[in-house]
């Protein structure tokens, strides 16, 4: 089951558009329907059913840092979880739009890396860049899936 380039590029795609719809549930229905969405978008998207997930976002730090299970990312989409106080819920956010632009990939079989910026832009036009790394495999029915997640802000000189 080898990954495709155009598997990786639409399991970016999906990633963004997960990013939108959760902002846009949150709009329309707030916290709960956010998290509802943000739970879909994880299981459709993550590989925590494979195991831990090398998930760093690029808002979290301290002992909080990483976030290898479900709960752990769950909240740092959403907010609103006591036991990850300082997550505001990255994903409410207002985005309306995410554009990933590569800067390198690798494929191997059923593993995939893939490195570059992802450019979101809010509601009001704002735009934020993150620099990504995301790791891929395929699970057992062949749906890819993100074992590995790590993103940080651009370093400014």
């Amino acid at each position: 089951m080898t990954i495709t380039e155009t598997e990786l590029s639409q399991a970016r795609q999906n990633w963004g558009e997960g990013l939108v719809a959760i902002a846009k549930a949150y709009e329309a229905g707030g916290i709960e329907q956010a998290r509802n969405v943000a739970g879909e978008v994880l299981d459709a998207a993550y590989g925590y059913d494979l195991g831990p997930v090398l998930f760093k976002p690029t808002l979290a730090s301290g002992e909080q840092t990483f976030r290898p299970i479900r709960k752990g990312a769950l909240s740092y989409f959403v907010g609103h979880d006591a036991e990850y106080p300082l997550d505001a819920g990255f994903a409410l956010q207002g985005w309306r739009s995410v554009e990933m632009q590569t800067a390198a990939f690798f494929i191997e079989g059923d593993v995939a890396m893939w490195q570059g910026s992802g450019i979101m832009t809010d509601k009001d036009g704002k735009v934020t860049v993150a620099n990504k790394s995301f790791g891929y495999k395929k699970d057992a029915e062949g749906v890819l899936r993100i074992v590995l997640h790590h993103s940080s802000l651009p370093y400014q000189p």
